[in-house]
């Protein structure tokens, strides 16, 4: 029997897979919801784009078993 991950568990993988890829160390998460057997993570994080501070969304996808399955994020 596989042991599911918590809501916790998978927020904090999305927490490390966003400041990894962003390299931004502040990630402000606002929604982790349960989507059939997926956790879904949404939130924001503050990035730089050539000088410039930007917010950008995201969205990570992580499997019960801790793997993530996709991530989109886009500025707003």
């Amino acid at each position: 029997m596989v042991k599911e991950i918590s809501k916790e568990n998978a927020t904090q993988i999305a927490i490390e897979f966003m400041k990894q890829n962003k390299s931004s160390p502040q990630i402000d998460v606002a929604v982790v919801e349960m989507d059939h057997e997926d956790w879904v993570v949404r939130g924001t994080c503050p990035i730089d784009m050539e000088g410039h501070p930007w917010a950008e969304k995201f969205e990570v996808v992580v499997d019960t078993k801790g793997k993530i399955k996709r991530t989109h994020s886009s500025l707003l």
